[in-house]
Formats: C-alpha cells, sequence, structure tokens
C-alpha cells in the first residue's frame, strides 16, 4: 500500500520509462508515488535487448526522430554512471559499437541504400568488406557479404537498470491498477486505482502499451506490438561470442558480455497476446544462424514475448495533455531504453514547470487529435 494518500505526482507504470521518469522528478524536490498492477518492469523492459543504437536504428522515413535518438544516446554515460554510483548496482551499459551485416545479394544492396542514408544525415557509419567484417567479429558465417560499423553504437541490461532504479528512494507500489485518472473537469486530482484513490497534483501516464485506456477523454492511438525474444549461453569454456551488437535486416544479437546472448526480436501487430510460438523462435533462430552459425550451439535459457508501445508515427508521445497536470511518456516503439534518460529529463522539467524544450517539440499527444477533452 502507499505510505500516504497525496503525492506530488504518481506515475503510472514501473518500467524503465516510469521509474526513471520518477527519479528525476524526485530529484527536483516532487514527492512521487510510482504504481503498477505487476512488478517493476514487468513489461516491455523485460524482454528488451536494450540497445542504444541510434545509427543502426535510423530507417527511411522516421528521420524526424533521428535528434531524439542522438539525444538519448548522448545521455546515457552519464545517465548510467549516476545510477550505479547512487544505487551500488550496474546497469549494463557497455560502449560495444555495433555491425549490421547482409549475408545475401539483397542485404547487400539494402544495406547499401541504409548506409547512403545515415552518411547523408551526417552520422558516424563505416561500409565494411565481408573480410573486415570477419575480422571484426570472428564468430561470423563465411556467407557475410559485406557491413556497417557503427562505433557509436552501445547497449545496456534493461533488467538490471530497472533493479537499479527501483533500489533508490522512489516509492514504488505494486499489485495496484489504475481504473481511471480523476480530474475536476479542467486539471488532474488524482488516480482511482483497485487500493482507492490517491490525491495529486500531477499523473504521469508511462504505461507502456497499456496506456491508450487511461486517457480520460479520446483514447491516444498507442497500440501493443508483439515482439517474441530469446536468451541464449555459452557453455563452459565457450569464450564470449561476440564484443558488438550484430544486426541483419532480420535479427538482432546482443552478447552481454557475460556468456549471455540476447537474440530477438519479431514484430507481429497480434493485440495483447504474449505467447511464445515454435514459429518465432524458429524464424528468430534461423536469421541468426545466417550470420552467426554458432547460435546453433548455445544453450537456450530463456523465450519471451512482450508488447512494445507503438504509434502511427513511430515516434514517442510526450508531453502534456490538455487536461492540466497530465502528462503522457509512452510510445516509444523500440527504442524505450535508448530514450529513457532523455524522457526523463523531459517530463521531469515538464512536472516543474519549466520553458519548452526544443527535443520535446513534435511529440505531444495534441498531434493525434485536435481536440482531447477529459471525459
Amino acid at each position: 500500500m502507499p505510505r500516504s494518500t497525496r503525492y506530488d505526482a504518481v506515475v503510472i507504470g514501473a518500467g524503465l520509462i516510469g521509474l526513471a521518469c520518477a527519479w528525476r522528478a524526485e530529484q527536483r524536490g516532487l514527492s512521487v508515488l510510482v504504481v503498477d498492477r505487476h512488478y517493476p518492469g514487468a513489461g516491455a523492459s523485460d524482454v528488451a535487448a536494450g540497445m542504444l543504437a541510434p545509427v543502426t536504428e535510423t530507417d527511411f522515413g522516421e528521420e524526424a526522430g533521428l535528434r531524439l535518438l542522438i539525444a538519448g544516446r548522448e545521455r546515457w554515460p552519464a545517465f548510467a554512471a549516476e545510477l550505479e554510483e547512487r544505487s551500488g548496482m550496474p546497469t549494463g551499459f557497455r560502449e560495444c559499437g555495433a555491425l549490421v551485416v547482409a549475408t545475401d545479394r539483397d542485404d547487400v544492396e539494402e544495406l547499401r541504400r541504409l548506409h547512403g542514408l545515415q552518411r547523408s544525415l551526417g552520422l558516424a557509419a563505416e561500409w565494411l568488406a565481408p573480410s573486415d567484417c570477419r575480422r571484426a567479429e570472428g564468430w561470423l558465417s563465411p556467407r557475410v557479404a559485406g557491413g556497417i560499423l557503427a562505433k557509436g553504437d552501445a547497449q545496456a541490461d534493461p533488467r538490471a537498470t530497472v533493479r537499479a532504479l527501483a533500489a533508490g528512494r522512489t516509492e514504488v507500489s505494486t499489485g495496484v491498477e489504475v481504473h481511471a485518472v480523476e480530474h475536476d473537469g479542467s486539471r488532474v486530482t488524482g488516480v482511482r486505482t483497485s487500493r482507492g484513490s490517491i490525491e495529486c497534483e500531477q499523473v504521469v501516464v508511462a504505461a507502456g502499451a497499456w496506456s491508450a485506456g487511461l486517457a480520460p477523454g479520446v483514447p491516444l492511438p498507442v497500440r501493443p506490438v508483439k515482439g517474441q525474444i530469446l536468451e541464449l549461453r555459452t557453455r563452459p569454456g565457450g569464450g564470449e561470442p561476440l564484443g558488438r551488437i550484430v544486426r541483419t535486416p532480420r535479427c538482432y544479437i546482443v552478447g552481454r558480455g557475460d556468456g549471455r546472448v540476447v537474440l530477438g526480436a519479431t514484430v507481429e501487430e497480434q493485440g495483447f497476446d504474449t505467447v511464445v510460438t515454435a514459429g518465432g523462435v524458429h524464424r528468430l533462430l534461423e536469421a541468426a544462424w545466417e550470420a552467426v552459425p554458432e547460435v546453433g550451439e548455445l544453450e537456450l535459457v530463456e523465450a519471451r514475448a512482450g508488447l512494445r508501445p507503438g504509434t502511427p508515427d513511430n515516434r514517442p508521445v510526450i508531453g502534456p495533455d490538455e487536461l492540466e497536470g497530465l502528462v503522457w511518456a509512452t510510445g516509444h516503439w523500440r527504442n524505450g531504453v535508448l530514450l529513457a534518460p532523455v524522457t526523463a529529463d523531459l517530463v521531469a522539467a515538464m512536472l516543474t514547470g519549466e520553458p519548452p524544450q526544443p527535443l520535446a517539440e513534435g511529440l505531444s499527444p495534441a498531434r493525434f487529435s485536435p481536440a482531447r477533452t477529459p471525459a
């Protein structure tokens, strides 16, 4: 149960985004409660690979979001160092770089186009010949036909980061389902939960794929996008398989540096279904095997499915609602881990009444509906 019945702010969602927002808001002097119906990180944070990869995540049609992705990457080193010092726990942050590889002629053509886009945007991306790819990562298949090296991409361990955030002073109340954001018609007055009402001045909705149902008026177009992910592990004495993130047009392979290897992820429009399927597992293993045949010899430790929060333009929703006191921090699609530090900074600034920041431009919920009125 919450320790109080009144707070400056209530954050709905104890994932990486919600916990980071609460931490930064508390640092600015606000009393904050985080509520979640499950354990911290039970949603998308629990099944994310943790790639901090603005260069290799850049794709055609999504150039408008690049500035935010780069800001997220730039803030991660300080974010991780501060959190690790405060909590005494690791975040898994590693400056590892990423290598996107082609395994056939069609892949080469696709990656050549992608490399041209990256260079046109001023991103640090280097084209590697097949032999250079294999020198960079010895486990790569002989069939690799070229690739893109992004030295500045990195990774973090989302589960470890959630544990570090949850271990701090932030008050987190789990097993609490939010039924509604309460208001007086013009501004927030609290939240109605399965354990009663909690009064607050402001509410942050950071509930990932479940955010749309918490809108007081017209629902935001935030939808669940299913992703299946595998965790593999090297056998004793097997060595560390990969030094960098390895990606292909069909999968990614992330070595954690401790023998664990994360392999993902499918993209499925299946509503709120989180069933792990044999077909999904097969597709991931087959795609990874094309680039790194040794994955077939690794131990399969875990297979999970989670739900990313998607939006029509694949950009997050970060900003105030028309209902005064309601702030959105959701819709991060496949970049929730990357964008956690910058989202937390933006939301904390909004909660404390700071002037609008340029990075928040174009992220407001108002872009989806000119008239979002509270019900």
